[in-house]
C-alpha cells in the first residue's frame, strides 16, 4: 500500500544548482530544461533540502520531514537522451548536522529507509553522463504495510 506522496520540483533559487556553463529554461513548474554539454559526469547539478535556515537563504525546505521508521520510494521523472542518466542521492543528517548515512538512486525508481538518528536530510541532483534533460519532478511516496 501507498502512503502520503510528496512532488519535488525544480525551484528558480540558484544558489543550489551548477550554473557554470549551464542554460536552464524554466517552461513550467513541472517543466525545467536543463542543458550544459562541458558538464563532468559526478557533478551536482541541483540540490534540495528538508531544513534551510530562512532568515539567511530566504527559502523554504523543499523536501518533507521523513523518518526511519517507514520505507519511502523515490521515483525519478526526468526525460533524458538514450544513453545518459541523472542519479539521486539522499544524505541523511543527524541532530548535531554529521552526516549519519546515504544512498544513491541509480534507476528512475528507487526505495529507501533513512537511519533512525535521521534529523535532516538534503538530496542532490547528480550528472551521471547527461548533457541536457527536462525536469520534470522527483516523487517521494511512504510505503504502508498493509497491516496498518
Amino acid at each position: 500500500m501507498r502512503g502520503e506522496q510528496w512532488n519535488i520540483y525544480w525551484n528558480e533559487y540558484s544558489a543550489d544548482t551548477y550554473l557554470y556553463g549551464s542554460e536552464i529554461i524554466y517552461h513550467k513548474k513541472d517543466d525545467v530544461e536543463f542543458k550544459n554539454l562541458r558538464m563532468p559526469p559526478g557533478t551536482v547539478i541541483k540540490k534540495w533540502y528538508s531544513k534551510t535556515n530562512y532568515q539567511f537563504h530566504k527559502i523554504e525546505p523543499a523536501l518533507p520531514m521523513i523518518d526511519g521508521e517507514s520505507r519511502y520510494q523515490l521515483t525519478v521523472n526526468i526525460r533524458t537522451l538514450p544513453g545518459e542518466s541523472c542519479l539521486v542521492r539522499l544524505v541523511f543528517f543527524d541532530r548535531y548536522e554529521a552526516e549519519a548515512g546515504s544512498i544513491v538512486v541509480r534507476d528512475r525508481e528507487g526505495v529507501f529507509q533513512c537511519p533512525l538518528k535521521t534529523y535532516s536530510y538534503s538530496m542532490e541532483l547528480i550528472n551521471g553522463g547527461v548533457s541536457r534533460f527536462h525536469f520534470h519532478s522527483i516523487v517521494i511516496q511512504e510505503i504502508t504495510d498493509e497491516t496498518e
